[in-house]
């Protein structure tokens, strides 16, 4: 297909960055244009595999710490409306009210409702977004929770905690939004640069491995990430 057409179905503004980044050689531009997605696209099982893993994982903890299968739901009248996420927002000087877990629930709920499909505690769980879990290790639930999501991670190295996790779960976390909109992931300002996806890669497969080492192996036929980005390197 010819460059003129490849900038009318892609749009001209997001092809310049290809253009800069190779020194405007059309060819070029459109071979990293499509390494690009073929590296967000390689990245689509690990990650799928990940969440799956986080929030059953999650799941088991949680349910044996309130003793109950259907936590999920009946917590909206729990920890997730717990006094301490109502605070004072120093910046704005209004009072507001950390209400995200209970709203996710409820919007589940009421889609599900919607569609006449009964809800039940697996459907809601399987409805939530990869933010939901991640943000169960952010300090305000976490503190709420006792630390008890860390105990997901039955291989956590000396030195790593709730923090070193979290950074990590939230830069899969924008990484996964950015890819899902099908945004540039191979650029360090106009150069062409793979470190960013490599450093998502090493987070992905290190939170993967602080849960199980095994699944680290069980995953490898279906992880063609690194053979993505080094075919990319060679453009």
């Amino acid at each position: 297909m010819r460059f003129q057409k490849v900038q009318l179905y892609f749009s001209p503004s997001r092809i310049e960055r290809y253009q800069i980044a190779t020194g405007y050689i059309s060819t070029k531009s459109v071979k990293l244009y499509k390494a690009n997605l073929k590296i967000s696209q390689s990245f689509h099982p690990i990650l799928g595999i990940l969440e799956v893993i986080l929030r059953n994982k999650i799941n088991i903890i949680l349910a044996g710490y309130f003793v109950d299968p259907d936590w999920i739901i009946n917590q909206k009248n729990g920890f997730m409306i717990d006094p301490s996420l109502t605070y004072l927002d120093h910046r704005t000087r209004r009072i507001v009210t950390n209400d995200y877990l209970k709203t996710s629930v409820e919007k589940s709920e009421n889609r599900f409702r919607r569609i006449r499909i009964p809800v039940t505690s697996g459907k809601i769980i399987a409805d939530q977004t990869l933010g939901f879990w991640t943000n169960l290790f952010e300090l305000s639930h976490y503190r709420i929770l006792r630390g008890r999501p860390i105990q997901i991670f039955n291989h956590l190295p000396s030195g790593i905690g709730r923090i070193q996790v979290c950074d990590r779960l939230n830069k899969i976390r924008e990484f996964r939004n950015r890819i899902n909109h099908n945004e540039p992931i191979c650029f360090n300002g106009n150069n062409i640069d793979f470190s960013y996806v490599e450093d998502v890669y090493n987070s992905i497969t290190q939170i993967i491995n602080w849960i199980d080492p095994e699944l680290i192996n069980w995953i490898k036929d279906m992880d063609s990430v690194m053979i993505k980005i080094n075919n990319a390197k060679r453009i």
